[in-house]
């Protein structure tokens, strides 16, 4: 720091120093500190919108129908590049890292993490990729169950009972019957 100014009547004592000439001070310095910020935001979201940009082609493939996505960059404390609800690409804590991540149900998952452009592009394709597969799936409407076969109504057991106890009564009956004639 430098040494505080001395009135030029009295060289050893201090100029007293002024709270405007501190706040003026401490607001260049926010605004130098703010500058950065600033800088590093727009840099952030410039390197997300050349990766943006190299995902175009990619989603130019995704038919109109298929509505699971909805790119953009938001901005913010964090910038981010939204793929769709759940997955999204900020910047890594070196602001030249690119971190592909999805929120689940238990926490943030990273999915890919690179410098390249190239390697990250390739992890959304597949990522894609997954959530197309995956919505074909939901949106296929299994088969009804179909009902079993009617069987054919079961017979009783008991009337062939009755007519084979009748049958052989009768036939026993005509035996002793025949019997009895011969023997007379």
């Amino acid at each position: 720091m430098s040494e505080p100014e001395t009135s030029g009547t009295h060289p050893s004592q201090p100029r007293p120093v002024r709270l405007r000439d501190a706040l003026l001070r401490a607001r260049i310095e926010a605004a130098d500190r703010t500058g950065v910020v600033v800088d590093l935001r727009d840099a952030e979201v410039a390197r997300l919108e050349i990766l943006n940009d190299a995902l175009d082609p990619l989603f130019a493939q995704v038919p109109e129908q298929i509505d699971l996505f909805d790119r953009g960059i938001s901005q913010g404390d964090t910038p981010r590049l939204w793929i769709d609800v759940v997955a999204h690409i900020m910047m890594g804590r070196d602001k030249r890292m690119y971190r592909f991540v999805q929120d689940t149900r238990f926490g943030r998952i990273v999915l890919a993490e690179s410098h390249d452009t190239a390697v990250i592009v390739e992890a959304v394709t597949d990522y894609v990729a997954r959530r197309m597969i995956e919505r074909e799936h939901a949106m296929v409407v299994p088969p009804e169950p179909q009902a079993p076969a009617a069987e054919p109504p079961r017979r009783s057991r008991v009337w062939p009972f009755v007519f084979g106890f009748v049958l052989g009564a009768a036939a026993l009956f005509g035996v002793a019957a025949l019997a009895v004639l011969r023997s007379w």
